[in-house]
């Protein structure tokens, strides 16, 4: 696992923490690999998700860092979302 990957697993459970998150979703580091998230929290996996969110890795890390908003790095076709919106949106708020 890269440490990119490894790094962002554990950004991602301290914010998941206390989200109620309850969907599932992938978010695939281009060049780097993939995250699982569902009601467990993160892991380094590539399995099938509700959403799959796809960005670089400087995308990916603005956004834990809270430096870009999810929602603006999609409008801004940083960040592609194939999937179920519903879970996308659901999952915003504890990345932000």
């Amino acid at each position: 696992m890269s440490d990119v990957i490894e790094q962002a697993v554990a950004k991602l459970n301290e914010k998941l923490a206390d989200s109620g998150f309850d969907g599932t979703a992938k978010f695939v580091i281009e060049g780097e690999g993939s995250i699982m998230l569902d009601a467990n929290g993160a892991r380094a996996g590539d399995e099938e998700a509700e959403v799959t969110m796809t960005a670089d890795a400087d995308t990916f890390q603005d956004i834990l860092s809270g430096e870009l908003n999810p929602t603006t790095a999609f409008m801004t076709q940083k960040l592609a979302v194939d999937g179920d919106m519903g879970a996308a949106m659901r999952l915003a708020p504890a990345l932000g």
